[in-house]
Parts: C-alpha cells; sequence; structure tokens
C-alpha cells in the first residue's frame, strides 16, 4: 500500500501573487514545503499538482528541479487534479497538503497517519485529518484519505466550491467515515503560521531567520519556544483574516 502526500500549488494568489516562488530561509517556499512533507516517515512519494497555465510553468520546473513529481491539470478543478495525481503516483492513501504552509510538520502528520493510516488502508476509515476540530497552529494542516474515496468524490462532487476544495464533498454528513487528530495539551489553534499575505511573510521570515542556523530541520515545538522568548512575533500577522472557503 502506497501513501503519496499530494501538494497542491500555483502561482496565482489574489492576495500575495507568486508566494510559492518567495525566498525563505535559503531556498523558495515550495522547497520548504517540499522538503518538510518528505521528512514525515509514512510518507512514500511526493507530488506537486499545479495547473496547466503556462503561467505555472516556472513553478512546475521549479518543482522537477527538487527531483518531485508534478501533475498538472485544471485550473479550477482542483479535485481533479488530485484524483489525476493520485493515479499517476498510483496512490491507495492520499495526503493533502497546501503550498502555503512552510512551517509544516512531518511529525504531526505522522501522527495522524500513525493513528488512522492502517484504517483506512484497511478500509475501515475513509478520511482522518487534524483540521475538523483545530487544536494545531494554522499552517499544520494535513487531510489524509483513501484514494477510493477520492475517486468517488472526483466522479460525484458537483459543485464549484466542491471542486475547488478537494474535500467539501467527502466532509458532507453522513458520507464517510472520519477521523480527527488533536493536539495534547492546549490549543494552538489561535495561532497563524499560514503564507497568504505580506505580513504573513514578514512572520514566517522572521521565524526561519531565527531558526535558520538549525539548517531548517527545526521542529513545532522550536517554532514554540522562539514564539515564547520573542511573542512580539506572534503580532505580525496575528490580525490577519482566514479566507473563508
Amino acid at each position: 500500500m502506497k501513501t503519496v502526500a499530494i501538494i497542491q500549488a500555483r502561482m496565482t494568489s489574489h492576495r500575495l501573487p507568486g508566494k510559492v516562488l518567495l525566498a525563505l530561509g535559503g531556498q523558495t517556499v515550495i522547497d520548504q514545503v517540499i522538503r518538510r512533507v518528505r521528512s514525515a516517515r509514512g510518507v512514500d512519494d511526493v507530488v506537486v499538482a499545479t495547473t496547466s497555465r503556462t503561467s505555472d510553468d516556472g513553478l512546475a520546473a521549479a518543482v522537477h528541479a527538487t527531483g518531485t513529481a508534478v501533475f498538472r491539470g485544471d485550473e479550477d478543478d482542483v479535485l481533479g487534479r488530485y484524483a489525476g495525481a493520485a493515479r499517476a503516483a498510483h496512490a491507495d492513501v492520499v495526503v493533502r497538503v497546501t503550498s502555503d504552509c512552510p512551517l509544516f510538520d512531518g511529525e504531526v502528520l505522522d501522527t495522524i497517519l500513525e493513528r488512522h493510516a492502517g484504517a483506512i488502508m484497511a478500509g475501515d476509515l475513509d478520511y482522518a485529518s487534524n483540521t475538523m476540530v483545530r487544536t494545531y497552529p494554522r499552517g499544520l494542516d494535513a487531510e489524509v484519505f483513501s484514494r477510493a474515496v477520492l475517486e468517488e468524490a472526483a466522479a460525484n462532487a458537483a459543485s464549484p466550491s466542491e471542486r475547488e476544495h478537494v474535500t467539501p464533498y467527502m466532509l458532507e454528513p453522513g458520507r464517510c467515515r472520519t477521523a480527527n487528530v488533536q493536539r495534547e495539551g492546549s490549543s494552538l489553534a489561535a495561532l497563524r503560521w499560514t503564507l497568504d499575505n505580506d505580513d504573513d511573510y514578514r512572520f514566517l521570515t522572521a521565524v526561519f531567520d531565527a531558526l535558520g542556523p538549525q539548517g531548517g530541520t527545526f521542529s513545532t515545538g522550536d517554532v514554540l519556544a522562539l514564539l515564547e522568548a520573542r511573542p512580539e512575533l506572534i503580532a505580525i500577522n496575528a490580525h490577519v483574516e482566514q479566507k473563508a472557503i
């Protein structure tokens, strides 16, 4: 059974165009996301799913340069892109990650996989994530689901929102068997570690500049320790409102 992480990415962004190729910690944002997703022990392969638009040619070339596979498809039908990428990679279990998460933690993903991937592979569970009830910082999001339920969604989801956001069809009440992983200890859901605008980029740059000497191997715990020592960093992007689905 093969577990494949599929990272959705494109160059267009309403609030921060080209953000995936911005410099961060001596690499690009997409480089950081790929590297940190690859750190998960339970992931067999990584694919970046981008669009077939010429505006994403540079992104595709940059991803290829890392030795990572690229799947290209329709700009608006992200669900169809995921299904196509999963087929091309011969995935049995799919991990969904977005390219605006350069602080992604492979250990968090491994927690989800260790608790639930076996049940998904056995056909006893369809979907697991740490997002249905948020206790991790926004930016550590991971969704894990079976190839079978992805194919069902790709075949039957009809609304533009379902096609764009990949998993809403799966999460309709009563449709799939789901599980949520919550963080041990207090909730960190109020923390914003994702990249959507200039202030997010300023925050992430400050984190990577402070922790970069560790070679980019720093963990969620390292980031939390930094923020405890320098709480002014949290204020850089604490005011940013998350886009509604």
